[in-house]
C-alpha cells in the first residue's frame, strides 16, 4: 500500500465546497460531509484530520476559483474591467450553484471558526478586495480616477456591491435589477474616459 488517499482529492474537496456553501460551516455536520464526498469518517479524518481541515481546503479552493473568475474580466479600460467583474457574477439561471458567496458566509460564521479557519476567511475578502483596489489604482494611473479618490473606501465599497449582486437574488433581486444596480454603483465612479466603459 503506498499510503496515498484511494479517492479523487479534488471531487471530494469541491463536494465539501457545496455542502460549506450551501450549509455554512457551523450546520454542516459530518455526515452531510460523509454523504456528499462518500468518505466514511475515518477517511475523512485520515486524510483531513477533522471537519476544519477539510473546510480550510474548501475554502481555499473556492477561494481560488473566485479570484480567477474576478481576475478574468476583460474591457478596454480599468473601469470597464470592473463593470465586466461585476457583471459577471449575475445570475443567468444555469447555474445550479449554490446562492451567495462561500467567501462572505464563512466571514459571517467566524465565532465557530478556529483561528486558521477566521484566517483563511478574512484572507479570502482581502483578496477580493485587493483585487478591486488594483483595478482602481489602474484607473488612478491611467487617468479615469482622480488622483485623490479613495482607494481603500472605494474597494470596500465595490466589494459591497460584489456581495450584493451574489446574495440579493436570495432576497428578490432578479438580474436585470441588479445589472441597473451595477450601473448606479459605477456612478461612483466618475471618469473623463468613459468609452468602452
Amino acid at each position: 500500500m503506498s499510503g496515498k488517499p484511494q479517492f479523487d482529492e479534488a471531487a471530494v474537496v469541491a463536494a465539501a465546497i457545496e455542502v460549506f456553501w450551501r450549509h455554512g460551516y457551523s450546520a454542516a455536520a459530518i455526515s452531510d460531509l460523509t454523504e456528499a464526498t462518500g468518505l466514511s469518517r475515518s477517511s475523512l479524518y485520515q486524510r483531513f484530520h477533522d471537519k476544519d481541515g477539510l473546510f480550510q481546503e474548501a475554502l481555499a479552493a473556492y477561494t481560488q476559483r473566485v479570484l480567477r473568475r474576478m481576475n478574468s474580466a476583460k474591457a478596454d479600460t480599468a473601469r470597464g474591467r470592473l463593470k465586466a467583474l461585476l457583471r459577471a457574477f449575475l445570475p443567468d439561471g444555469s447555474s445550479l450553484r449554490p446562492a451567495g458567496c462561500l467567501i462572505a458566509r464563512s466571514c459571517s460564521d467566524i465565532p465557530a471558526l478556529s483561528a486558521e479557519g477566521q484566517a483563511a476567511a478574512l484572507a479570502g475578502a482581502t483578496h477580493q478586495r485587493e483585487i478591486l483596489a488594483g483595478l482602481l489604482r489602474e484607473g488612478v494611473a491611467a487617468g479615469e480616477l482622480a488622483e485623490d479618490a479613495d482607494i481603500d473606501a472605494m474597494a470596500w465599497y465595490y466589494l459591497g456591491v460584489l456581495q450584493a449582486v451574489l446574495n440579493f437574488p436570495q432576497a428578490g433581486g432578479d438580474p436585470s435589477m441588479l445589472d441597473r444596480m451595477i450601473d448606479v454603483a459605477m456612478s461612483v465612479w466618475p471618469s473623463t474616459l468613459l468609452r468602452g466603459s
